[in-house]
């Protein structure tokens, strides 16, 4: 029984960091529930889990270190404030040392975003959007905003395995 609360509360963070993800490609906003709920489920997880106190210090430290970060994204305008709190919340999650992993992946994700976007919003492509959703369309709209989730939820992913989670969860 326990391992099967294992494996749901760690199936939580993939879960919401894909909502999270979705709502920003599609709304251009993260709702504050998401991060909250990441927030909120991190106690029962870390317990569930068998985190040691000193582990779960370590968890806190990174996701503070990644809210002050983020706040100095968002004051440099470089993400918004969804972004900078789902950043952080995803860092308490993934804790040391798999934060230096998922920083690296969030970094490369939002290059590779920011690249994707140009190309979107080229002379070339924008053509063939405007046949295409509303929301995919407003991506191809040159000065609009990049939604930044997307690389935050495809850095946390990549950096998951690396977590305690996965360690934690042994199903077989």
């Amino acid at each position: 029984m326990i391992h099967l609360l294992q494996a749901a509360l760690a199936v939580i963070f993939p879960a919401l960091v894909i909502v999270a993800a979705l709502k920003d490609v599609t709304s251009y906003t993260i709702p504050n529930r998401i991060p909250l709920a990441l927030v909120a489920a991190f106690p029962a997880a870390a317990l569930a889990a068998g985190l040691p106190a000193g582990d779960i210090g370590l968890h806190l430290g990174v996701g503070l270190a990644a809210l002050v970060l983020g706040m100095v994204m968002f004051a440099l305008r470089w993400i918004g404030g969804g972004d900078a709190k789902l950043f952080a919340a995803a860092a308490l999650w993934l804790g040391w040392p798999a934060a230096a992993s998922y920083a690296t992946w969030t970094a490369l994700a939002g290059g590779g975003l920011a690249l994707s976007l140009l190309a979107l919003r080229s002379g070339y492509l924008k053509p063939y959007v405007v046949t295409g959703p509303a929301w995919f369309s407003r991506l191809a709209e040159t000065g609009e905003n990049v939604p930044y989730g997307v690389a935050i939820a495809a850095g946390a992913l990549a950096a998951f395995p690396a977590s305690p989670w996965i360690r934690a969860v042994s199903i077989f």
